[in-house]
């Protein structure tokens, strides 16, 4: 890796919309809309006008694309020992070549599997890439998957291939390697191998693997490549059952990359990203590296330990110009920055306060489309929004979003109150990630926004309400599931509408809403629907101590509800039996000194248990009837974690795990 090279600033961000065609349209002919098998085409949802009728692309030719323009900008930044090492567009794509190079001189066949599995770092990058380039399956593992679960991956895509970050990633890989047919090499990323073993290479023996491969026989794979093939996978983190293999084409990753950047403005080489989310997970693999490399953005790399607290520096070092967050990411800054304000004098909380509610005027004002701000916004943001945003390192962010799960108006609000707007996303790993985007130009809170240019939101079977189960159509949707010819089935209708499982409406100014899941909703004995996010958020927001909420009562007569206490977690990111500062504090105001949950939970503490049955009350007053009214609950010895196995890579609740690990708490409520 080379240090970063002073770029020519002159061609920058003066693009016409959509500068790339390369090398013409290569297209495998193709009947249907969908395929299961990994080496079968599909049949594009072309327009005949606008962006969804633009010429299809492969990965290639948008990578050379980007090359031929910008091949001496910053692409990929990582920390080396504690300094920046930056790769050029045009560095990032040797290196690709090299690795692909290097795939096809150990073996990978067409349409077979390279496994990823590791930290976001420019190796992964340059993996996923080269794998594409030499004609394979780019597939992410999670880093939190069990032996089990790699091995499941692996085999469904009959992976030739294993890239792993480290020794502990590769021992789980070796615990299951005899069980992998397919698998013919490993490759770890980072340090050395700590014992050498046959078919296991270091990163630099890898890339030094395929110098012996022409560059004429890479270039005959790349040219046999046709935008409607599959070149990646995603695995769905499967709440139940084995997760499916989400098949998606270049031309759904090189369209989608084009529109969804087009729609939030983005501009040509001006912009730059901070990488932490899972790249196993399609936002985060979308919004890091494909609309990246189409508008030519600097990708910088967060630190492994960025979700236990090390992102709040990395975001004040780079100062990224858009910030992708899930739900439980504004959750914890949220948490943070009240917890800092806690501690302020009586005279900054006044200031502060004051500023808030005139934030949250400006930011309500500029959502309707009003111009102007309250009296005396430039002096709130003087003192208070420009500090909040540089003390973020978002003080050159022009757009903040939200997706992967649902978030509390609560939360949304915080931010508009310090004059941050927090735009939400809402998609799927089957629509290759967005399906509908807010942003500057048109937002709603509590909106997901409205439809992705060029592709199409139906509501079926509507109730009185307008409520219907989701239907997306674009070259977003996904060609279907790897060796799933019935999940694909139930997925995609006969005339090729993607069905989500989710429930939403229109406003009059086609603003989406999601207003639940169909899998989610709880069916009570008497036969009524709940949905249980706006209870659950209800109750959370009402009673600041209360971290996770899950409520139950399928089939049953009355509804309850699981609640776990907001508390620290350790450096591995478990949750401990320490209550938060701020939770600690929630104690302090109503009388009862506690540090930790253990103390609460087995002295049944009086002030608290009826400080939470007062907020169940009050969201219980506003019940729409009364069969959506929380009987009973109780509060669990530890808060919900990914490595619990309670929450998705995402945050995302899994409700059928966590009704399965306390099946016996739910018993009781039910006297079973």
């Amino acid at each position: 890796m080379s240090p970063v090279c002073p770029c020519c600033p002159d061609q920058k961000g003066n693009e016409p919309a959509i500068p790339l065609t390369t090398g013409g349209v290569r297209l495998a002919p193709a009947q249907d809309l969908w395929s299961t098998a990994r080496d079968k085409p599909v049949k594009l949802r072309m327009e005949t006008s606008g962006l969804g009728s633009e010429p299809p692309m492969t990965i290639h030719q948008m990578f050379q694309a980007t090359v031929q323009k910008y091949g001496g900008y910053p692409a990929l930044r990582g920390k080396k020992e504690g300094t920046w090492v930056t790769l050029t567009y045009k560095e990032y794509y040797q290196h690709a070549r090299a690795a692909a190079r290097s795939f096809l001189k150990l073996g990978l066949e067409r349409f077979h599997g390279v496994g990823i599995l590791g930290f976001n770092s420019p190796e992964w990058f340059i993996a996923d890439v080269g794998c594409i380039l030499a004609g394979g399956l780019a597939t992410g593992i999670y880093t939190t998957n069990s032996p089990e679960a790699c091995q499941y991956v692996a085999g469904n895509c009959e992976a030739n291939v294993l890239v792993v970050e480290n020794n502990k990633q590769l021992v789980k890989i070796l615990q299951v390697r005899d069980q992998l047919p397919h698998l013919k090499a490993i490759v770890q990323y980072k340090g050395e191998l700590e014992q050498k073993l046959p078919n296991v290479y270091t990163w630099a023996e890898f890339m030094k693997l395929g110098e012996c491969i022409p560059e004429a026989e890479l270039d005959a794979v790349i040219d046999s490549q046709k935008a409607n093939e599959c070149c990646t996978l995603i695995y769905t983190s499967g709440t139940t059952g084995n997760p499916k293999g989400v098949m998606l084409s270049h031309d759904n990753i090189t369209w989608t990359a084009t529109a969804a950047g087009l729609m939030t403005s983005l501009k040509m080489a001006e912009e730059e990203i901070v990488s932490y989310l899972p790249l196993s997970h399609v936002a985060a693999q979308v919004h890091d590296m494909w609309i990246c490399m189409r508008f030519a953005v600097i990708t910088n790399f967060a630190e492994p330990d960025a979700l236990k607290g090390s992102l709040a520096n990395t975001l004040r070092e780079v100062r990224p110009t858009s910030f992708l967050g899930v739900p439980r990411v504004w959750e914890k800054m949220q948490e943070a920055m009240k917890s800092a304000g806690a501690k302020s004098s009586i005279t900054k909380k006044k200031i502060a306060d004051w500023a808030k509610g005139i934030g949250l005027q400006a930011s309500y004002n500029a959502m309707n489309g009003d111009s102007s701000v309250p009296w005396g916004f430039t002096l709130a943001n003087a003192l208070v929004f420009k500090n909040v945003r540089k003390a973020l390192g978002l003080d050159r962010c022009r757009a903040c979003y939200t997706g992967a799960a649902p978030i509390t108006k609560d939360t949304l609000e915080y931010f508009m109150s310090l004059y941050i707007t927090v735009f939400e996303l809402y998609g799927m790993s089957e629509s290759t990630g967005p399906h509908s985007i807010s942003c500057a130009e048109g937002y709603h809170i509590m909106s997901c926004g409205k439809v992705l240019t060029g592709c199409k939101t139906k509501l079926d079977k509507p109730d009185t309400d307008g409520n219907g189960e989701i239907c997306f159509w674009g070259r977003h949707v996904f060609m279907g599931y790897l060796n799933m010819p019935d999940k694909t089935e139930e997925a995609l209708d006969a005339d090729g509408w993607l069905h989500s499982g989710d429930l939403g409406k229109h406003d009059k100014d086609d603003f989406l809403y999601i207003t639940g899941r169909i899998k989610e909703l709880i069916i009570t004995a008497g036969g009524e629907n709940v949905p249980p996010v706006p209870i659950e958020d209800a109750l959370k927001e009402d009673v600041s101590i209360i971290s996770n909420a899950m409520l139950v009562g399928d089939k049953k007569k009355f509804l309850s509800m699981l609640l776990t206490l907001k508390c620290n977690v350790d450096d591995n990111g478990d949750p401990t039996d320490e209550l938060t500062p701020l939770a600690v504090e929630f104690c302090r105001q109503h009388g009862v000194i506690a540090s930790k949950v253990s103390e609460i939970i087995n002295k049944k503490e009086p002030a608290i248990y009826k400080v939470i049955q007062e907020g169940i009350d009050r969201v219980n007053a506003n019940a729409t009837s009364n069969a959506q009214r929380v009987q009973k609950w109780t509060i669990l010895p530890r808060d919900f974690s990914i490595s619990g196995g309670e929450l998705g890579p995402t945050m995302k609740l899994k409700r059928p795990v966590v009704s399965k690990m306390y099946q016996e708490e739910i018993n009781k409520f039910y006297g079973e």
